[in-house]
């Protein structure tokens, strides 16, 4: 029960971490093209981003460490065999390997928003950051229509 409750937690901050990075690249998209200065409200859509996937991150990490779907399987049928079987080397090696690299993007993206560089300079960094990590998260989350090993929505 306390996983299914960590794995629904999990999935809710997904579309969280979605939303603020859908805002953070549009906002950072418009201040780049625009030329605005860089705002108290886009560094906050920033932190609040980050927040989102470290929490999102930390949960994660328990899913795969404490989870029937990580470490355990690794565990109970070695590393070989999981990585012969796509949903086991899925959820145990590529969707974690992929959203670690997408939250150090976030993270980097976030870091930009506090440097002393011009304010197109930070749009334009952040909004690189952001979008490179909003495809990563997109390939690598397990939508329902992903055959083997798609998740419910929620």
């Amino acid at each position: 029960m306390f996983y299914n409750g960590l794995l629904l937690l999990h999935s809710l901050l997904r579309w969280v971490i979605l939303i603020l990075l859908l805002v953070a690249i549009v906002k950072s998209y418009i201040g780049m093209t625009a030329v605005k200065p860089f705002s108290a409200g886009d560094k906050k859509v920033g932190l609040f981003l980050m927040i989102a996937a470290h929490t999102t991150l930390l949960v994660g990490l328990y899913l795969w460490f404490f989870g029937p779907r990580g470490v355990a399987n690794i565990g109970n049928l070695g590393f070989g065999a999981v990585m012969k079987d796509r949903v086991m080397r899925y959820y145990a090696v590529e969707h974690t390997t992929a959203m670690l690299i997408a939250i150090v993007l976030i993270t980097i993206g976030r870091g930009v928003a506090k440097k002393r560089i011009p304010d197109v300079a930070k749009y334009k960094r952040t909004f690189w950051f952001f979008l490179i990590a909003l495809v990563i998260i997109l390939a690598t989350v397990p939508w329902p229509f992903r055959a083997g090993i798609g998740r419910p929505w929620l």
